[in-house]
C-alpha cells in the first residue's frame, strides 16, 4: 500500500494493470513478477515448531474495545496519494470488535473530514481544508505504540471481495531516519485488489492476486520497488494468514505458511546511504487498512470501482509478533548460523 502510489514507474505501472499476466523484464529497481501458484515454496516451518522465536506482541481482539495502547487511527480524506475514494474515520462502523476479531468496514456513505493527513498540514496554504468522499473506511496503526526491526510478522485475516476493493497490511518507518516515502522504505506485507472479479486468465476466472512488495530508493518521485504477485484462489475463501520473515539483509512473505517470494539486500537500496540493508534496517510500525479505489484497484480487472456489494469487511482474526532469540543458535533454530 505505497504511501504514493501514483509514483510507481512507467515500467511497473505496465505490469500493475495485468494481475494474471506474464511477467516483463524490469531493472532490478523496478522489477515486478508474476507467479502461479505452483510455485509456492515449501512449507515454512514456523514459529511453534521452530526454536527461537519470542512472542514478544500480540493482539487477539478478544476484548470489547479496540485497544488504544496498542493502536491508533488515521483520520482524513486525503486518498493515500493514489486518488483512493475513502475517507478514514475513527468510527466504530468502519473498526470495531466483533465475536473476537477486528472488523473494518468500508461503507458507501458521503463523508467530510481533513483534507491532508497531519504530517502534511504543517506548511499546506490550508491546513484547515476539508475534502467529501463517497466511502468510509478505517486505517489502524501502531506507531507511537509499537515498532521493530527485523522478526516474523503474521497477520490472519478476511479479505473483501469485489472490484474496486483494496485491503492491506503493510509498515511504515517508526522514523524517517533516511528520508521522506520512498528514501526510509515501506514492506508490504500483502495486499489485493478486486478479488472474485471475474478474470478471464485467472485460476477458476476469478481475480484472486495477492501481492508482496518492497519500495525503496530515493525520495518521489525518484522512489522504486521491487514486487511479486501470486495467483492464490483459496485465498476467496475464508481466513489465511499472511507473513513476513524479515531478518538483516533478507526479506520472505509467507502465505498460510509457504514461501512465495524472497528478496535480499542487493534487491533494495536508499540513495540516503551505502549501507548495505539500508533502508531495511530501521524500526517499521504496522498498519491495517481497507481502502477503496485508487490507482491500483482501478486500473485492473473491470476498471473503476464498482458500488456493489457495500458494505464491504476485512476481518482480522490476530496479529503475532516474534523476534528471533540470538541465543538459540542451535540446528533448526530462527539464529542458527552453522551448516
Amino acid at each position: 500500500m505505497a504511501a504514493i502510489r501514483n509514483s510507481i514507474t512507467t515500467v511497473c505501472a505496465s505490469l500493475l494493470l495485468a494481475a494474471c499476466g506474464s511477467t516483463s523484464e524490469a531493472p532490478a529497481s523496478t522489477k515486478s513478477e508474476v507467479i502461479n501458484e505452483g510455485s509456492l515454496g515449501a512449507e515454512d516451518s514456523g514459529p511453534d515448531s521452530q526454536s527461537g522465536w519470542d512472542l514478544v506482541w500480540s493482539d487477539e481482539f478478544d476484548g470489547n474495545a479496540i485497544d488504544d495502547g496498542k493502536w491508533s487511527f488515521n483520520i482524513d480524506c486525503w486518498g493515500g496519494g493514489n486518488e483512493e475514494r475513502q475517507c478514514y474515520t475513527d468510527r466504530a462502523e468502519n473498526a470495531s470488535l466483533e465475536d473476537g476479531k477486528l472488523v473494518i468496514t468500508a461503507r458507501k456513505e458521503e463523508y467530510s473530514g481533513p483534507a491532508l493527513p497531519p504530517h502534511m498540514r504543517e506548511g499546506a496554504d490550508d491546513p484547515d481544508a476539508q475534502a467529501t468522499k463517497p466511502f468510509t473506511s478505517a486505517r489502524l496503526v501502531t506507531q507511537g505504540n509499537a515498532a521493530w526491526q527485523y522478526g516474523r510478522i503474521e497477520v490472519r485475516a478476511k479479505l473483501p471481495q469485489g472490484q474496486g476493493t483494496w485491503p492491506a497490511i503493510w509498515m511504515l518507518p517508526e522514523d524517517e531516519a533516511y528520508g521522506t516515502w520512498a528514501a526510509s522504505g515501506e514492506i508490504d506485507i500483502m495486499e489485493a485488489v478486486n478479488l472474485g472479479v471475474p478474470c478471464e486468465e485467472c485460476p477458476n476466472g476469478q481475480e484472486s492476486t495477492i501481492l508482496g512488495t518492497l519500495h525503496f530508493g530515493g525520495l518521489w518521485p525518484d522512489n522504486s520497488l521491487n514486487s511479486t504477485e501470486i495467483s492464490y484462489p483459496a485465498v476467496l475463501d475464508g481466513f489465511h494468514t499472511f507473513g513476513i520473515v524479515w531478518q538483516p539483509g533478507r526479506m520472505v512473505w509467507t502465505v498460510d505458511g509457504r514461501v512465495f517470494a524472497e528478496k535480499r539486500s542487493e534487491d533494495w537500496f536508499t540513495t540516503a546511504t551505502d549501507e548495505a540493508n539500508a533502508p531495511f534496517d530501521k524500526p517499521f510500525h504496522l498498519i491495517l487498512n481497507l481502502a477503496i479505489g485508487g490507482g491500483l484497484p482501478e486500473k485492473r480487472g473491470l476498471m473503476g470501482v464498482s458500488e456493489e456489494g457495500f458494505p464491504k469487511r476485512m476481518e482480522v482474526d490476530w496479529v503475532r509478533v516474534w523476534e528471533c532469540n540470538s541465543q538459540a543458535d542451535e540446528p533448526g533454530s530462527c539464529a542458527w548460523t552453522g551448516d
